[in-house]
């Protein structure tokens, strides 16, 4: 009974004299070593011994012991403490490593960005031949939102192509409407971004986007408030609904209708804004009129520009959502590939225009 007395009080003893003595060699190791990296290295090596001393303790008390229920409990405490230590160690090295690569493809993207925006530096500084004050400033700099508008929509003109070919796989193979709702959404959600694009890129410049000056010029023949009518649209699709019952034919007869009305509504909205924009920056030429505020009041009414370009781009949206709630899955499927396929021959349209042969002058 006393020599195990004595053996839990002597353990007891060397648990309590140990921290000691290793909280003395850590400040002997600080005092002794001035160097940052030393000291990290000497660090890891006492965090080894920690690691080494908890693992033997940890096969230590896994043996036979002779000691009292309440010291077991105290050990598996301490047992789960460790692997807890060990288990937040472990998460922390991976944030760490995720937070490097996040920052090293942040890095790459910009290395790219920066690399598109030199590229349109070199090639966008002069548009037919003269000066584009739009995408270049007086001072010779790019507007970053026109050239990251530019960038994003060639790459959503590439993704609408991929979407395309999607879209007349599954029709040809006759895929089940559950896949086939999957990708007219996605066809959907991808115009949808384009509104959203387009929104910034009038915050850039609206005149830009207005002017047409990103899309081809067989699309800038049909352009209307920075895109395309939305009734027009419909009546270019139409063909490929078939075949529609009557209740489906009255609902899209009835929303382009209802189409024309607001495009009308806009169109005379604009054609008021272009009046009253010229009526506040005419003057007496004889006259003394001040030139500051007057230039300033016509700033504040191309504000209105914005406004125009936004509600298009809404009511162009509500019409594609509310085509494809009133067709059928497949009918919505075939009429989106028809839209995708018409702006990509509007395309191939102005290609073929640029490229046809010239009599010399």
């Amino acid at each position: 009974m006393s020599s195990s007395s004595t053996q839990f009080a002597t353990s007891r003893r060397i648990g309590m004299h140990e921290p000691l003595h290793q909280i003395s060699m850590w400040r002997d190791t600080f005092k002794g070593d001035s160097n940052p990296i030393t000291g990290v290295s000497t660090i890891m090596q006492v965090d080894t011994m920690l690691d080494n001393k908890s693992e033997s303790t940890s096969h230590d008390s896994l043996g036979p012991s002779g000691n009292s229920q309440p010291e077991d409990r105290t050990t598996d405490k301490t047992q789960r403490r460790l692997a807890q230590n060990r288990e937040a160690a472990r998460k922390s090295r991976l944030r760490k490593k995720a937070y490097v690569q996040q920052l090293e493809t942040s890095r790459l993207k910009l290395t790219e960005l920066e690399q598109e925006l030199e590229r349109a530096r070199q090639q966008g500084l002069y548009i037919g031949g003269s000066l584009d004050t739009t995408r270049v400033g007086f001072s010779g700099t790019i507007n970053s939102g026109i050239a990251t508008f530019e960038m994003e929509y060639g790459h959503w003109v590439e993704e609408q192509h991929r979407q395309n070919c999607e879209l007349r796989n599954a029709l040809q193979a006759h895929v089940t409407d559950i896949e086939l709702r999957i990708l007219v959404e996605s066809a959907l959600n991808h115009y949808y971004e384009l509104f959203r694009m387009k929104a910034d890129a009038a915050k850039a410049d609206v005149f830009y986007l207005m002017s047409g000056m990103w899309r081809t010029s067989a699309e800038r023949f049909f352009l209307w408030i920075g895109g395309f009518r939305p009734s027009e649209l419909l009546n270019v699709l139409m063909p490929h609904f078939e075949p529609l019952t009557d209740q489906q034919l009255l609902d899209v007869c009835n929303l382009r209708q209802s189409s024309q009305q607001a495009e009308d509504a806009l169109s005379q909205g604009m054609d008021k804004l272009q009046q009253t924009l010229a009526q506040s920056i005419v003057t007496d030429p004889v006259g003394a009129g001040n030139y500051r505020s007057q230039m300033a009041e016509a700033v504040e009414k191309l504000d209105a520009l914005e406004s125009f370009v936004n509600q298009a781009d809404h009511l162009r949206q509500q019409t594609l959502r509310q085509m494809s709630h009133l067709l059928t899955t497949r009918q919505a499927a075939r009429g989106l590939l028809a839209l995708g396929e018409y702006f990509h021959r509007l395309r191939a349209l102005s290609s073929l225009w640029a490229a046809r042969p010239r009599e010399p002058a």
